[in-house]
């Protein structure tokens, strides 16, 4: 921990922190690095206890060593700077020296803390939360950012209910890392220190930029040779891109933009390839529809899905005439599709919002089997946003916030200030795309411009930044707070114009491009400068983004938890039974 002597220079000494209740130590010994101010001591046991019993700021054994009651304790703060780190806050306002674990064990210490005594009533920040419902704080887990343990509804509810139900809890600092992020120390290297100093860049003039129409059908069949294949591909993204499609071409080309259709293929073959699509669906169908009302009752899960997707379909879209009054025949496909689903990806199941997702797709075919397979292609990319652990979620909120903190630093530092720099008021845009932000021809063309993966990887994120940027200037000038942001950022739902937000977007990607040198996180998180050996399979796009007839945007491999956060990489692994994250 850190010293209070100001004027010694820095070093690393080894510690023990235990947990005593009297003369019981209640927890295994978790072996930790503390931070001081000292080059005459190198190697030093300290006991730092915690204790249910006696005086408060006892010095034990040294004087680097503390103890205090955790009667008196007000709150338990956990950061990261490359490895997970402890500040305990006592009532009477004392912050006691950092705890650092450098070899892990942070998690391991709070879950015996909270075995070994009643500490409900403190607040504890940035914690890492086990099970996906607890509350919201499994929004960010505890090796990079933490949200208070009171939030007692879980993110979708919250999220998809309304950010009405959010109250005035305190966050902790939303500290995103700065351009270069520390890196986790090899265990047989002391970790060091670096100073950072951020340079504000000169992002340049923001261009203008000018949409066009829809792609009508004229156009799209120019774009198929004889025998029915798509032709110049990269301009055919940037046209759709440009303008979006015409709603005749809709139900044709998301086959394509959502990999269903690869755009190489022939008339011919994409109709043994429905004829093969509609057998699997209809006996993975099957698997549900034949399950009896006795086998039922011994399957919790099974029942606890269907249980979900039909209060969710009773109230998805109600006022859209596809789905309108009672009995309606899309709400049945709704139901079924969603049932089938859990059959097709029996882990993941049903959550709450895949029926948004669903609903534009099945307006858009108005054919089951169709719908099923590009919502499952839609859902390759979504996946991991309603997965337990929402890495989705996580890298996301991440990444946006490297985004903003370039565009406008400002902002980004107001936002800080109002404990608000988690853009937590995003989690609902990114969840589901934006579906409950826009009306719904609206949200047609939002995500059939997003499915062109231009102009760049994660577009979506700079649709989030266009917004924020549009409302920033209210937003600081009225002084809102956190509770004023929420509420702001929620009533803007229904009232967005799509085409102003693209053309936007499309001009903050294009300011971000002409920037010299641009961060690295940067470049990274919009994949701009990607070093990739075009082969003969693909295509560039006007946007300079690589296209291939056949990908898909989910990883095979969901197991692996590599995720950017537009500074380096986050990577988990198991140790001695525990789930460590590091940097690397």
């Amino acid at each position: 921990h850190s010293s209070p002597d100001e004027s010694e220079d820095q070093d690393l000494i080894s510690g023990i922190l235990r947990i005593v209740d009297k003369v019981w130590v209640l927890s295994v010994a978790l072996f930790l690095t503390i931070r001081r101010k000292s080059l005459t001591l190198t190697k030093l046991i300290i006991y730092c206890h915690i204790v249910t019993g006696g005086s408060n700021h006892t010095n034990d054994r040294n004087k680097w060593a503390f103890s205090f009651n955790v009667c008196d304790l007000r709150s338990i703060t956990v950061k990261c700077e490359g490895w997970s780190y402890i500040t305990f806050r006592l009532k009477d306002g004392t912050a006691l020296p950092a705890i650092h674990f450098h070899q892990g064990g942070s998690t391991a210490f709070l879950d015996s803390l909270r075995k070994s005594v009643q500490i409900n009533d403190v607040l504890i920040v940035s914690t890492y939360c086990k099970t996906f419902s607890q509350s919201f704080e499994n929004l960010l887990d505890d090796t990079n950012y933490g949200l208070v343990q009171k939030f007692k509804k879980d993110p979708y509810t919250t999220t998809l209910g309304g950010f009405s139900k959010v109250t005035n809890y305190l966050f902790d600092a939303f500290r995103a890392p700065e351009l270069e992020c520390h890196q986790r120390p090899a265990e047989e290297e002391e970790p060091g220190f670096e100073v950072i100093t951020r340079v504000s860049l000169d992002l340049g003039p923001r261009p203008e930029v000018q949409r066009r129409g829809p792609v009508t059908m004229e156009e799209w069949a120019k774009y198929q040779d004889s025998e029915g294949r798509i032709t110049n591909v990269p301009h055919l993204k940037d046209l759709i891109f440009k303008g979006g499609l015409c709603h005749a071409v809709r139900r044709e080309a998301w086959k394509f933009l959502l990999s269903y259709f690869p755009w190489n293929s022939t008339h011919e073959e994409r109709k043994l390839l429905q004829k093969r699509k509609t057998d699997e669906y209809f006996r993975m169908k099957l698997q549900w529809k034949s399950v009896s009302e006795e086998q039922e009752r011994r399957n919790s899960r099974l029942r606890d899905y269907r249980s979900l997707i039909e209060k969710d379909v009773n109230r998805t879209d109600r006022n859209n005439k596809f789905y309108e009054g009672l009995d309606n025949p899309g709400l049945i496909l709704l139901h079924d599709i969603l049932m089938t689903y859990c059959m097709y990806d029996f882990d993941l199941g049903y959550v709450q919002g895949m029926s948004d997702l669903l609903s534009p797709i099945l307006f858009v075919m108005e054919n089951e089997v169709d719908a099923f397979w590009c919502f499952v292609s839609f859902m390759d990319e979504m996946h991991e946003n309603f997965e337990e652990q929402m890495q989705g979620m996580k890298t996301q909120l991440i990444q946006l916030s490297t985004l903003l903190r370039l565009l406008d630093l400002a902002f980004w530092n107001y936002l800080e200030a109002q404990d608000s720099g988690y853009l937590y008021f995003c989690f609902r845009w990114l969840l589901i795309r934006f579906k409950r932000e826009l009306q719904f021809q609206d949200v047609l063309r939002l995500w059939e411009v997003m499915w062109t993966r231009l102009p760049c990887q994660n577009f979506h994120l700079l649709v989030c930044c266009a917004i924020l940027d549009s409302e920033k200037q209210k937003i600081m000038d009225r002084k809102y707070g956190f509770n004023e942001i929420l509420k702001h950022i929620n009533e803007l739902s229904m009232k967005l114009d799509i085409e102003e937000i693209l053309s936007k977007s499309e001009a903050i990607c294009m300011q971000i491009k002409n920037c010299k040198d641009l961060p690295h996180s940067v470049s990274e998180i919009l994949g701009l400068n990607t070093v990739t050996e075009p082969s003969a399979a693909l295509e560039t796009s006007e946007y300079g983004i690589l296209e291939s007839p056949q990908t898909s945007p989910r990883s095979t491999n969901r197991q692996d938890h590599v995720v950017s956060n537009g500074h380096s990489h986050l990577k988990e692994t198991t140790h001695n039974g525990c789930k460590v994250a590091f940097i690397s």
